[in-house]
């Protein structure tokens, strides 16, 4: 069961989320489509110089700021956002499931049956390998609610970190925006010589850094963002509840009662479904 439960977890984290693919082409379709209606002229709307700006900028200043390594994890934020959650609030029960299995292997085989398990490899998660290796190790249950909860949140604290890179990115774009937009207008007028003709033309090229500043805040660092704290939101939740499995484990609960007990973590649209008979 655990084998098969990782090998969900390791597709669901790869699947394509429609939900988001489709708001993001929602988007760029109507910016697109305001463009269309409001000019023939598409390749006006294209700006090297602002696109280096923007960009450029936004990223030596996030280098700037935050570890290279966090940095990184961000740009990999911008592709995680049009995947799949691995973790929801709708499987968690298979999480609690899990748990269960293990209650039912203490009570018929005690703890070397745990530690069985455990060397067969076929526990990959390291926060709940971490939790079962404080069980067999004979930790007090009070003493293991600490312990993974303080690990429980140096993950959330620590994932968390690419977020609040985003953030900062999101808003520096739409400042460096405003610097191409400067430095596109002081050139404008270093070469005006008279001649007004120009000053229409260079002023609508200067205004595209500003527009990629706030286009690129706006459409992928904050929803990135937003997607990656929702998924640290659900995984201290469910780190949570793994806590409160790995407690009842030491304390030696019944397969019934940690089944109640869990089931106050679940919602009860989705306690009623797998409750059905």
């Amino acid at each position: 069961m655990i084998k098969k439960k990782n090998r969900e977890t390791f597709r669901n984290d790869r699947d394509i989320s429609l939900a988001s693919l489709t708001g993001a082409a929602f988007s760029f379709a109507l910016i697109i489509g305001a463009i269309m209606l409001g000019t023939h002229n598409y390749l006006g709307f294209l700006s090297m110089e602002g696109v280096m700006i923007v960009i450029g900028g936004t990223l030596a200043v996030a280098f700037m700021s935050f570890q290279a390594n966090y940095v990184i994890e961000a740009m990999k934020g911008l592709g995680l956002m049009f995947r799949k959650a691995n973790v929801t609030h709708e499987n968690l029960h298979r999480d609690m499931m899990a748990v269960i299995a293990w209650a039912r292997i203490v009570r018929q085989k005690g703890m070397r049956g745990l530690e069985i398990q455990m060397e067969d490899g076929e526990v990959k998660d390291p926060f709940i390998r971490y939790g079962l290796e404080m069980v067999v190790t004979n930790y007090s249950p009070t003493e293991i609610r600490s312990m993974m909860e303080t690990a429980a949140e140096a993950y959330y604290e620590r994932d968390t970190i690419p977020a609040r890179v985003l953030l900062a990115m999101a808003s520096h774009a739409p400042a460096f925006g405003m610097v191409g937009t400067l430095i596109g207008m002081v050139i404008m007028l270093g070469n005006f010589k008279g001649d007004m003709t120009d000053i229409g033309s260079g002023l609508s090229v200067s205004l595209l850094s500003t527009l990629y500043g706030v286009v690129t805040a706006r459409m992928m660092y904050m929803p990135a963002s937003a997607k990656i704290m929702q998924k640290q939101d659900n995984l201290r939740f469910r780190n949570y509840l793994i806590t409160e499995g790995m407690v009842m484990l030491v304390e030696n609960k019944t397969p019934h009662f940690i089944q109640d007990r869990l089931n106050s973590f679940l919602k009860p649209g989705i306690l009623e479904k797998h409750n059905e008979p």
